[in-house]
């Protein structure tokens, strides 16, 4: 039985892949800090929670004990946490480290998470410059993509066979920061109409963490030094995010496709497209799960089964959480609706 080894496995990659292992006749140990993290379905499948802090060598060292077929990190944000991982990965068949789409930079230096949003050409290529490698705060805008590329440097220079996959934007049930939830909610509310700006056309390339799992399981049937976008075989535009949370809970409203202004941003309102090339990862053998609209659907009940419970485990967001009270502004949505100009709406 093959033995895989996840590092920060209680998270939302984590479990993903987990589950996927388990699935496929795998030995799955996970890390954590608090075992209560550790889904009850995983467990009563196999899993095995190993308390250990990522940031204690020693107690990482004890999680892996002798060696793994695989070993996963999916909280690694730092080159220093990536040296860390090096006597592991020396001794694991294959490493998987999840970096961010966020490394990737256009022809003026922009990114992601700059003040002027990046502008490329088409899907974005593994062989797209990145970030230069940094080591500034890497919960910062500057510094989360930064510090990224230095841990995928570390560890692709240390010669071992480690797959670096760059996600975009992640989703699916048990996300910390479920972005779906600014039209869920809205269903749940029973709103009679959903503002888009721009128009709904905004491209943010969607990557379930169930597609995320199954380029995992490839990897590690095949190890080797590479760098391979991870992402669902479509991009839909912000419209269409909205309609595919929409018809999964049976509800339908007035679109209202704005041109610009405050009202009507959502997560995925790109001012550029940002589309992930998987040329590579498909050439490897990946084979996803399904679209977006396939895949979303666990977070979308996840999400109204907490709502119609009331919340007992705190994984909704607040209703003053800075992210989504912007994007959920009834009021000033009410009072545009009732001023909005004549033929502004299209009905789904």
């Amino acid at each position: 039985m093959p033995r895989a080894l996840i590092i920060g496995g209680t998270g939302l990659i984590g479990r993903a892949t987990a589950r996927r292992l388990l699935d496929a006749g795998w030995q799955v140990d996970v890390t954590g800090r608090d075992p209560a993290h550790l889904p009850a379905d995983l467990a009563r499948d196999g899993a095995r929670f190993v308390a250990a802090d990522r940031s204690d060598p020693v107690q990482l060292r004890a999680a892996f004990g002798d060696g793994a077929d695989l070993l996963v990190d999916c909280i690694c944000y730092t080159a220093e946490q990536a040296r860390g991982l090096l006597p592991l990965s020396a001794n694991a068949a294959s490493t998987v480290l999840i970096s961010s789409k966020a490394v990737y930079v256009d022809d003026a230096g922009n990114h992601s998470n700059s003040p002027e949003p990046p502008r490329f050409d088409g899907p974005i290529r593994e062989t797209q410059a990145t970030m230069a490698p940094g080591d500034m705060p890497y919960d910062s805008p500057l510094g989360y993509g930064a510090n990224k590329v230095a841990a995928e440097q570390v560890l692709l220079d240390s010669g071992h066979p480690v797959s670096v996959l760059r996600p975009s934007k992640i989703h699916g049930a048990g996300a910390a920061r479920p972005r779906e939830w600014v039209f869920v909610k809205r269903v749940l509310d029973r709103r009679p109409a959903v503002l888009l700006a721009p128009r709904g056309e905004g491209v943010d390339h969607p990557s379930a963490a169930v597609n995320i799992a199954a380029l995992i399981e490839v990897a590690a049937a095949r190890p080797g030094r590479r760098i391979l976008n991870s992402a669902d075989p479509d991009a839909p535009n912000g419209r269409r995010i909205a309609r595919a949370v929409a018809d999964h809970l049976g509800h339908t409203w007035d679109e209202v496709l704005l041109d610009e202004g405050e009202l009507g941003r959502h997560p995925w309102d790109a001012a550029h497209p940002l589309v992930l090339d998987l040329t590579a990862a498909t050439e490897l053998g990946y084979e996803p799960v399904g679209d977006y609209a396939a895949t979303v659907v666990d977070e979308v009940d996840w999400l109204v089964d907490a709502a119609r419970r009331g919340d007992p485990d705190g994984v909704l967001p607040a209703d003053d959480d800075p992210f989504f009270a912007a994007m959920l502004d009834y009021a000033a949505e009410d009072e545009y609706l009732r001023r909005r100009p004549s033929g502004s709406a299209s009905s789904t």
